[in-house]
């Protein structure tokens, strides 16, 4: 049976947080909305970053059934920050292990960033389970996208970037190797002090990076609590982890694991922001000339999910691609 460790009431039914145990893994889930309505999985960017039940005012609950998982070491998936037995093919199986436990014969897919590589993988690999996947900020998972954040991207925020580099005492400062060394002082085995300063610099340095697609103006940095400190190494060691092996993915198999899925007869959607400074619009690009039936709406916007015009294009494209699917619940 699934482990339910909390509920709360909504407008439309209960909101019920839930786990299931996968090898030495308490995978976390929230499932909301209306027991009988078009079943949606809604995965997370990251790695490592987790889900938030805010995410659930984007969906119409009265005609939804919303599972938001929260990937393995994430959010409020246990051991926290684990990266042992954590791969991508893992993350599949959790995913299905979810629907079956849930009664779920078919569900729509919606993923953000690296959500959306993840829900590519997921529709390749299972296209019989899917009823249709709708992507934001895609991410390819190529070493390119790494390079591009880590070296590409310095002259977005210049200071944020050199504080990263100090906190990860990049040999020289050194652009090529920059990520090299935030993984290291990630590592499980790495002193504490300095996974911490890495945390909180990358951090620093992708908000800035963000930002400035938006405005010159530098964001003024927040004060960390020490406990969201120890959150944050968890989420960027995870992350690191996932990076250093191109996401068990990389740019081709993930573009021939969405053509398997259309192929299948999947539907592919796609929201990208014409500003994008961590996934660029390239990026969607490359998915619709691998599978040219994928409907691609470019927006005026950057990469998050909360800004409002990609919201809104979001919500329009998950309307369009699940709003009169019949559910398959049984």
């Amino acid at each position: 049976m699934i482990d339910s460790y909390s509920r709360s009431t909504q407008a439309h039914g209960a909101t019920t947080f839930c786990h299931i145990r996968r090898d030495g893994h308490r995978i976390a889930f929230v499932v909301a909305g209306a027991p009988d309505g078009v079943p949606l999985v809604v995965l997370h960017g990251g790695p490592g970053s987790g889900s938030r039940t805010s995410q659930l005012r984007g969906f119409d609950l009265a005609r939804f059934h919303v599972v938001l998982i929260d990937q393995r070491g994430a959010g409020a998936s246990l051991p926290s920050g684990s990266v042992r037995h954590n791969s991508t093919a893992r993350l599949v199986g959790d995913m299905e292990a979810v629907r079956a436990r849930l009664g779920i014969e078919r569900w729509g897919v919606v993923g953000g960033s690296w959500g959306a590589a993840l829900a590519l993988a997921y529709a390749g690999a299972h296209a019989e389970r899917v009823l249709g996947v709708v992507v934001r900020g895609l991410f390819l998972t190529s070493r390119r996208e790494v390079r591009r954040l880590f070296v590409g991207s310095r002259k977005r925020a210049p200071q944020e970037w050199q504080a990263l580099a100090q906190a990860a005492a990049c040999d020289g400062g050194r652009a090529s190797t920059l990520f090299a060394r935030c993984a290291q002082a990630l590592s499980p085995r790495s002193a504490t002090p300095r996974s911490r300063a890495v945390a909180l610099a990358w951090h620093a340095y992708e908000d800035a990076v963000l930002a400035s697609v938006h405005s010159r103006r530098k964001p003024q940095p927040a004060r960390i609590p020490h406990v969201a400190t120890g959150r944050l190494v968890m989420k960027y060691r995870i992350q690191a982890h996932y990076l250093s092996h191109d996401c068990w993915l990389g740019e081709r198999r993930l573009l021939a694991l969405a053509r398997h899925a259309a192929s299948a007869g999947v539907p592919l959607a796609a929201v990208h922001g014409m500003r994008d400074p961590v996934c660029p619009i390239e990026n969607a690009r490359r998915l619709v000339r691998a599978v040219p039936a994928a409907r691609l709406d470019r927006i005026d916007a950057g990469h998050l999910g909360n800004e409002p015009r990609i919201a809104t294009a979001l919500a329009q494209a998950i309307e369009t691609m699940f709003g009169w699917t019949p559910s398959s619940n049984t």
